[in-house]
């Protein structure tokens, strides 16, 4: 059974999802995103997965760009994940007006100076000061090859893992949750649920294997939750501006990748995430304890229906000024 609506000129135009799906996703929008999410990357990382750079039952290796394999094995599962499916998803549940907001916030740059320091100086500063503490105060100089591909890298992470996850995570589902749950709570349900995303990766180079134990993804695991909090802190303070949630999150990847082994060798790959699963629950302790589990959040007005939206747009023209946020 298919509905009908009413196109530009006034004419039927008929609705190709079926009514039910459409009812069920406007009614679970976050159950059905991280499905979403999880099945379109988990599927798309097969090849990879079963590839010589995981489990090798394919007779097949990914051509290194860059010097890494996850450009090609990696990234196209995460455009699919988390950014895919929060696109969809807003276009099926809020429709053209819900994806203009979606869209915005992924441009919102204009936020106060101290927090592009707070991003870009805070998150290298507590990497050195947990790395110090558990490397026993071991620290090397980074070579100049490091220094130099810093930025580059950074700038690589933010239209790579930044742009793949992070419209999904912070823009979509975090609002959503915050909508419904408290902040603390929301960050606790989303932690998990960014940590598991990861999981199948573990079965390949990017987390180590066939060296890594069995630890790993649980240490991965406790890192997003107690991260996640950090994150959604600076998302709230931010206007949740998501590129300074990118922001946030790639410079822990671009400081871990570029400089962590070169000024701590004495790291290895399991320690080091305990390292910065440490450093990250402090953050997060603190973050707690000094907002009070507000986390930052200021409660925002809904957004009506996408039925409801059409009739108060037309009644006033202009206004844009209200930001997506429904409940589950």
């Amino acid at each position: 059974m298919t509905q009908n609506r009413t196109g530009p000129s006034g004419t039927p135009v008929p609705d190709r999802l079926p009514a039910k799906l459409r009812a069920s996703a406007r009614a679970h929008p976050l159950t059905c995103f991280f499905l979403l999410a999880n099945g379109l990357s988990w599927v798309a990382w097969v090849p990879y997965i079963l590839s010589q750079n995981g489990l090798g039952v394919w007779d097949y290796r990914f051509p290194a760009i860059l010097g890494t394999t996850q450009v090609l094995g990696v990234l196209p599962g995460a455009y699919l994940g988390p950014i895919g499916a929060a696109f969809a998803m807003t276009a099926l549940v809020d429709g053209r007006t819900g994806l203009r907001a979606w869209a915005r916030r992924l441009w919102r740059w204009r936020v106060g100076g101290r927090w592009y320091a707070v991003t870009l100086l805070s998150v290298p500063a507590g990497m050195l000061l947990t790395g110090l503490a558990f490397s026993g105060g071991q620290i090397a100089t980074p070579s100049a090859a490091a220094l130099s591909a810093f930025v580059p890298m950074l700038v690589f992470q933010m239209i790579t893992t930044g742009l793949a996850e992070e419209p999904g995570w912070r823009d979509f589902a975090l609002p959503r949750l915050q909508s419904r749950f408290s902040p603390l709570r929301s960050a606790f349900v989303l932690g998990p649920l960014w940590g598991v995303w990861h999981f199948p990766l573990f079965l390949t180079e990017w987390g180590g294997y066939p060296e890594a134990s069995w630890f790993r993804p649980l240490v991965f695991l406790g890192f997003c939750v107690a991260f996640n909090i950090v994150m959604s802190w600076v998302f709230n303070r931010t206007g949740q501006s998501v590129p300074l949630s990118m922001l946030m999150h790639v410079s822990v990847n671009t400081f871990a990748s570029v400089m962590w082994t070169e000024m701590f060798p004495a790291l290895d790959g399991e320690l080091a995430l305990v390292a910065m699963g440490s450093g990250a629950t402090v953050a997060a302790t603190v973050i707690v304890i000094a907002t009070r589990g507000r986390l930052g959040y200021d409660p925002l007005p809904l957004l009506p229906s996408p039925d409801r939206c059409e009739r108060a747009s037309a009644r006033h023209v202009g206004s844009d000024r209200t930001r997506t946020m429904i409940d589950s």
